[in-house]
């Protein structure tokens, strides 16, 4: 990002200051406190009400559009958008994400790839795409490198004082960096070798796609250690979105000996396998889920899944360390899963997305569907999670009814 893109006009300071003025004043409310008081209870795997979280994703930009937006800077209409899209979550949304009185300002860092980078065709807008997978055969491995991260201490430090400058004395000012969302590898996967080819290897090169997935899973526990040397690692057990949803609100963490410089061991982890969903279970617990424990391994609770249904999958998954939050697809068998899940772990709850982008919103088939959903798991401790939305039809209100109902719904049970 060039320096021009971060001088802010006069007008963009006044207006992101207004913004920020907001944010404060929602966190300051006393239903932020007991949210988080929710959540930490949730997490702790108390009984309590389906917590409920909508988070729209590429809807976002159907709900704050370009044309809201009035800063003209690069930077500064990325902060604007945040601080817009905090207004929302607090004073429309009424799900149970806590708003909170901070401004984090990531560090600005690049990584390299493995040494080899699949080519894309489509996929402008966020929609679909192809891609030609570089890694044609295994004999080429050794071009495959670990990715290294750089970071730009003095563009962190500028950028971190200028937000501390135009919004320090309203929001907290943090540096705190997200450096993955899933540690779970097979998107890397399927990126350097192909969807289809990876099926075929399992098959025909066996042998030569465990040394792939080793190297991957090498490669990603040197990114720990190296982000955890460093000292670029930031608590998540605050208003952190961790796993596939919920937030990261809790009392386990950080560990008892906790000096300071956060360690993977204080963390919650993250993994999942939804490229692989199309091969069997043997094969899954042969070819992923050995890869996945030792970097889960290191980390002081777990989440683990994302869109793909782990019921067939469970008594693999279940192996996993300090597992605490299990994500349940709409196409898992959820009566299954409740039954499985009880009350030793949080069913995280994904409804389909697509009631959110039919041509019309059908309220009555969102209540069924919660209604039914709510009541096979009501043994267990259920958050439900919207996401995973690619369009909400230009329709912000969507969002704000689904909330209302589930609501409805998870206080009627």
């Amino acid at each position: 990002m060039s320096t021009e893109s971060e001088t802010f006009t006069l007008h963009e300071r006044q207006l992101l200051r207004t913004l920020a003025g907001q944010v404060a004043e929602l966190a300051a409310r006393p239903i932020e406190a007991e949210k988080q008081v929710l959540w930490r209870c949730h997490n702790t795997l108390q009984a309590t009400r389906p917590l409920i979280f909508c988070d729209p994703e590429n809807g976002w930009h159907e709900i704050i559009r370009p044309e809201h937006l009035d800063c003209e800077g690069e930077l500064a209409r990325e902060w604007e958008f945040r601080l817009r899209r905090e207004i929302f979550w607090g004073a429309e949304m009424g799900d149970d994400r806590v708003i909170v009185p901070y401004f984090d300002v990531a560090h600005v860092a690049t990584e390299s790839d493995w040494g080899m980078h699949e080519t894309r065709t489509g996929g402008q807008h966020g929609g679909a795409y192809t891609w030609d997978a570089p890694l044609k055969d295994f004999a080429d491995m050794d071009r495959l490198h670990f990715p290294t991260i750089t970071v730009d201490a003095a563009a962190t430090e500028r950028r971190a004082a200028l937000a501390h400058e135009i919004l320090g004395d309203l929001l907290t000012v943090r540096v705190k960096t997200q450096w993955w969302w899933t540690l779970g590898m097979t998107w890397t996967l399927v990126n350097l070798r192909g969807m289809l080819q990876i099926m075929y290897d399992m098959v025909d090169a066996p042998d030569d796609l465990h040394r792939l997935m080793a190297f991957l899973r090498d490669g990603h526990l040197a990114k720990l250690d190296w982000l955890e040397a460093q000292g670029l690692l930031s608590l998540n057990n605050d208003g952190a979105y961790v796993g596939s949803g919920g937030f990261g609100w809790t009392d386990e963490l950080p560990q008892p000996d906790f000096t300071g410089h956060v360690r993977t061991c204080d963390l919650w982890g993250f993994a999942e396998s939804q490229e692989t969903v199309g091969i069997s279970p043997t094969m899954f617990a042969e070819f992923v889920l050995p890869y996945q424990l030792p970097i889960l391994a290191r980390f002081g609770l777990n989440c683990y899944g994302c869109c793909e249904p782990l019921d067939k999958r469970w008594e693999y998954v279940k192996q996993i360390p300090r597992l605490r939050r299990v994500s349940v697809s709409p196409w898992s068998d959820r009566a299954f899963m409740a039954e499985q899940l009880g009350a030793n772990y949080i069913l995280s709850m994904k409804p389909n997305p697509a009631d959110l982008a039919r041509d019309g919103f059908d309220e009555d088939k969102v209540r069924s569907i919660l209604r039914h959903d709510l009541r096979a798991t009501r043994n267990c401790r259920v958050e439900v999670i919207m996401k995973d939305n690619h369009t909400i039809r230009d329709d912000p209100r969507r969002v704000i009814r689904w909330v209302q109902i589930a609501r409805e719904e998870a206080e009627r049970l």
